[in-house]
């Protein structure tokens, strides 16, 4: 894929900003989507179009007509804000009315379509599943962020009808220098206060920033990538094993526990983040030949931290 136009939705956050600037850099026009329209956060290379993400009026959608590929990364941030019944109304409401605008629109596109739609999702989709080996096959969990992961996933397949490749790419926590929530997680270690999450028994899944990049472009180049994909590493890792990692690449003790009840009042429904795991493997990126830049975690923690 050589000098294409990628349209990406929701593209000034953490994700987008450097998806963005890595498809410039290698020749690719980058129409970026934003609430804001504000050209000042954009990337270099990059121009931005003001959406409201609810609808298809304003004009944007003619941003779609000749583009090869669109990236759907829109939605209210699952990490800032306590989850209030508002807050989670709006986790949920802002994924679906999004990716129902972007639908509507490939529909109205009849000519010259992107032939690609790539749709952001969690690896929360499996739920809280103990030590079960979780593929891209497994069935679906029943927490809140599985619920919203899989109600978001069915609307962006509704593209698939209009002859558009849909790739949904369930996304582990990410590690990357600037990262909101790997940021808050490293945290307590630099203050000497790090250690297991509730028991640490966990499975904890991650994926470096650079794999979760280059997976977007292989789901926008590979025409074998289709439906779910794992965007998670290889080493898969318990969670106290991954708090003696971070405490050994920071030089910090890794041995204060966050009890799940402390936690639990203190986040609610929020605590799922640091308390649900799952032993996700990255098995259908691997069969289709996709080489992690950072499979191992010591490494990835090395790069970031």
């Amino acid at each position: 894929m050589d000098g294409v136009k990628v349209v990406i939705a929701g593209g000034t956050g953490f994700i987008g900003r450097h998806l963005s600037a890595n498809l410039v850099t290698h020749g690719h026009e980058v129409i970026v989507l934003s609430r804001g329209g504000d050209q000042a956060r954009a990337e270099p290379g990059v121009r931005l179009v003001a959406w409201d993400a609810r609808s298809t009026s304003g004009g944007w959608t003619d941003q779609l007509r000749g583009a090869d590929g669109i990236v759907n990364l829109a939605g209210a941030s699952i990490g800032s804000g306590r989850w209030t019944k508002r807050r989670m109304a709006e986790i949920l409401t802002s994924r679906l009315t999004a990716t129902g605008a972007i639908v509507e629109a490939l529909a109205q596109t009849p000519a010259e379509r992107p032939r690609v739609l790539v749709s952001a999702s969690g690896i929360d989709y499996y739920g809280d599943r103990g030590e079960e080996t979780i593929t891209e096959e497994s069935a679906p969990g029943g927490s809140f962020l599985a619920r919203v992961s899989q109600q978001w996933e069915a609307a962006a397949r509704q593209a698939e009808p209009l002859g558009v490749r849909v790739v949904l790419l369930r996304t582990a926590l990410v590690f990357g220098r600037g990262a909101p929530a790997f940021r808050l997680m490293v945290l307590p270690f630099r203050l000497f206060a790090g250690g297991p999450l509730g028991h640490g028994r966990q499975w904890f899944t991650w994926i470096h920033l650079d794999d979760l990049v280059a997976l977007y472009r292989f789901a926008l180049e590979h025409d074998a990538v289709k439906g779910p994909l794992n965007a998670v590493a290889p080493d898969l890792r318990r969670q106290r094993e991954v708090a003696r990692e971070i405490g050994r690449a920071l030089h910090r003790p890794s041995i204060m526990p966050a009890p799940a009840p402390l936690l639990n009042l203190a986040l609610g429904h929020q605590s799922d983040l640091l308390l649900h795991g799952r032993r996700a493997t990255p098995q259908k990126a691997e069969r289709l030949g996709y080489a992690f830049r950072f499979p191992d975690l010591p490494a990835a923690l090395a790069s970031t931290l």
